[in-house]
């Protein structure tokens, strides 16, 4: 079975070889989502945050999935002392579904501006 390889036009365009998600078997795995070109891009992390997971809800959508089958987020985090807003804005949006997590410290991201990084994978049912 061959992985598909999914962009979703609401995320933007990609900007290099890669696609925003592959779903292989009843597994999505994303490419790491930031705030870049969004309107939290210049604020704080828990705003970052919270644009990140609206787009992982989005593009989990588009794969026929939803936040409620999240199973583990990897962030990538510039500043230790963001910790608090990010883990408040996750709480907010997962509710009861608490996925697995991994957290690593970066020096930074692409762009100055951005806060955080997020990498998740989803559980699928195929149509």
């Amino acid at each position: 079975m061959l992985p598909i390889r999914q962009n979703v036009d609401q995320l933007g365009p990609v900007a290099g070889p890669y696609s925003h998600a592959v779903i292989h078997g009843d597994t999505l795995y994303t490419s790491g989502l930031t705030a870049f070109g969004s309107n939290s891009q210049f604020e704080d992390a828990g705003a970052q945050t919270k644009t990140i997971i609206d787009q992982l809800s989005i593009l989990a959508e588009n794969c026929s999935t939803s936040l409620q089958h999240l199973i583990k987020v990897t962030i990538f985090a510039v500043d230790p002392a963001d910790i608090p807003e990010i883990r408040e804005a996750l709480t907010d949006r997962y509710g009861e579904n608490l996925p697995a997590s991994s957290l690593v410290f970066v020096k930074e991201l692409f762009s100055p501006d951005l806060r955080l990084e997020i990498e998740a994978v989803f559980a699928v049912h195929p149509a």
